[in-house]
C-alpha cells in the first residue's frame, strides 16, 4: 500500500528540517505533551525559535497544539502544551535473528500496532530478503486504515553495519560479508529502508525513550548469542568513525585457546555468549547440551556448569569494567535474552567488575533490564508521557539526572518498566510523571 500525500509531506518536512527544528521535534517526541517554554529550556533555543519550528509541524499534522491550557503546579499562568500526533506516521521494525525474524509496526511513540514472527530456514541473503519482504507484507495487512501512513522500514542486524550505505559488512551470526541489504530491500519494498546494528538500534531507542532521557551518558551491554554494547555519551549515541563502536564482545580478555565465532581468539564472546556456554558444558559432559539444559545443570550445582557460568560472569564483568574505565558512563544497562538467567552469573560478574573498575568510575551504576526481541525491533517503549518534576523545596528542574536541592550525586534506579526513581544524598527526592495508559 502506497503512502499518502500527507505522509510524504510529513516525512519530507522532517528530512529537510534545520538542526534547531530537529531538536525541537525530538524534544516533543520524547516528552509529549510539553509546553513551548519547557522545550525552549531543554533545547537552549529562544521561545520565538521554538514557536517558529513548531508551526510547520502543527500545519502538516505531526503535532497538536489544541489541547488547551494545563496547570503545572508552579506559580504563574497555565501553559498550553504541544503534543505529538502518534499515528501521523507509521513505521515497521524488523529484528534479524539466526533462526527467525521479529517484526513490529509502530507509531511515532513506538507503541506497537501489530507484531509478527517468521522462521528463518536459511541465512542466504536472497532468502532472508524474501522473508523480510514477506514479513513486511504480513504487518502491512494488519495496519487497517493506517496502511497509507506507513513511511519507512528499519532492519536491525547483528554485526558490523554501514548504516549510510545500507551494507552489512560483517555478521558472524548470519555468516554475511558485504551484503547490500538496504538497496535490495528498498527496491523490493518501494520505501525508505534503514539498516542498523541491532545493539546500536536498541541504544538509540533508549536514548530517545528510555534511560537516555535522564542520563547524559550511559551504555547498554547485551548478553545472548553475542555480547554487544551500545554507547550514549554526552547526550549522543556513538556510531564510530567506521560504524563500529563499543564491541566489548571482541575484547581479548580470555585465553587464546578459545576461538570466537568471528574467527579471532580470546574474545569475551568466545566464553560468555549463550552459544559458547552451551558448547563448553557440552564438552565437559562429552555430549551435546542445549543452553536450557546447561542452565538446569548450573542450578542443580553441576561442577562443570558452575565453572563455565562463573567464567562467563568473570569475563563479562571485566569487559564492563574496561568499558566504564574508558568512557565513564553514569549507568550501564545490562540486557538481552541472556539476562533471563542473570542470577547465575551475577555474583562473579559484579565481583570481577569491582576488581577491575578504576577509582571513582565505580560510582557507575549497573542495572539489569530485560529486553524482548520486540524491543530490539521497535526500540524501547516510552516510560511515560508528560514531564518529570521535582518536589524538593526550591527545585524547578523538569528533566534532570541530579537535583539542585541534593548535597550529593543522585542515584538513578531503572526498573524493567522504564520507571526511574531518583535518590539524593539528603533523602529521597520525590519524582512524578504524567502517565497515559
Amino acid at each position: 500500500m502506497d503512502m499518502n500525500d500527507e505522509v510524504r509531506t510529513r516525512t519530507a518536512l522532517l528530512g529537510s528540517s534545520s538542526d534547531a527544528a530537529t531538536r525541537v521535534f525530538t524534544t516533543i517526541l520524547t516528552r509529549s505533551p510539553i509546553s513551548r517554554i519547557d522545550v525552549a529550556k531543554l533545547t537552549g533555543l529562544s521561545q520565538a525559535a521554538v514557536t517558529k519550528a513548531v508551526a510547520p509541524l502543527v500545519a502538516v499534522g505531526l503535532l497538536n497544539d489544541s489541547l488547551g491550557p494545563t496547570l503545572t503546579g508552579l506559580p504563574g499562568r497555565p501553559v498550553s502544551p504541544v503534543a505529538l500526533v502518534p499515528d501521523a506516521v507509521v513505521t515497521l521494525g524488523i529484528k534479524v535473528n539466526a533462526d527467525e525474524l521479529i517484526g513490529v509496526a509502530t507509531d511515532l511513540t513506538t507503541r506497537v500496532i501489530a507484531s509478527e514472527r517468521l522462521p528463518l530456514t536459511s541465512h542466504a541473503p536472497a532468502e532472508v530478503i524474501d522473508a523480510i519482504v514477506e514479513l513486511c507484507a504480513l504487518l502491512e495487512q494488519r495496519l487497517d486504515g493506517l496502511g497509507p501512513r506507513l513511511a519507512s522500514v528499519g532492519v536491525a542486524v547483528s554485526g558490523d553495519v554501514d548504516t549510510a550505505k545500507g551494507v552489512v559488512r560483517d555478521s558472524a551470526l548470519m555468516e554475511w560479508k558485504g551484503v547490500e541489504l538496504g538497496t535490495a530491500l528498498q527496491e523490493r519494498l518501494g520505501r525508505r529502508v534503514v539498516i542498523e546494528n541491532d545493539v546500536r538500534a536498541l541504544t538509540i531507542g533508549e536514548h530517545w525513550f528510555g534511560v537516555g532521557l535522564g542520563t547524559s551518558s550511559f551504555a547498554i551491554v547485551t548478553i545472548g548469542r553475542g555480547i554487544g554494547s551500545g554507547l550514549h555519551l554526552n547526550g549522543e549515541v556513538v556510531e564510530g568513525a567506521y560504524g563500529v563502536a563499543g564491541e566489548i564482545g571482541h575484547l581479548p580478555l580470555t585465553s587464546p585457546d578459545h576461538v570466537c565465532a568471528c574467527g579471532r581468539r580470546g574474545c569475551v564472546e568466545a566464553v560468555a555468549s549463550t552459544t559458547a556456554i552451551a558448547a563448553a558444558v557440552s564438552a565437559a559432559h562429552g555430549r551435546e547440551v542445549t543452553m536450557s539444559e546447561a542452565v538446569e545443570l548450573r542450578r542443580a550445582g553441576d561442577a562443570a556448569a558452575v565453572e563455565v557460568f562463573d567464567e562467563a560472569g568473570r569475563v563479562i564483568g571485566a569487559a564492563i569494567a574496561s568499558l566504564v574505565n574508558l568512557v565513564g558512563p553514569e549507568l550501564v544497562v545490562i540486557g538481552g535474552e541472556g539476562v533471563a538467567d542473570f542470577d547465575l552469573i551475577e555474583e562473579p560478574l559484579r565481583r570481577s567488575y569491582s576488581e577491575h573498575v578504576f577509582a571513582s568510575a565505580d560510582q557507575c551504576q549497573l542495572a539489569v533490564r530485560p529486553h524482548t526481541f520486540e524491543d530490539w525491533a521497535r526500540g524501547p517503549r516510552p516510560a511515560r508521557s508528560g514531564r518529570w518534576w521535582c518536589e524538593a523545596a526550591g527545585c524547578r528542574d523538569s528533566a534532570p539526572p541530579r537535583c539542585p536541592a541534593a548535597r550529593e550525586r543522585a542515584l538513578m534506579m531503572v526498573f524493567p518498566c522504564g520507571l526511574r526513581r531518583i535518590e539524593c544524598g539528603d533523602g529521597v527526592v520525590k519524582w512524578r510523571a504524567g502517565w497515559r495508559l
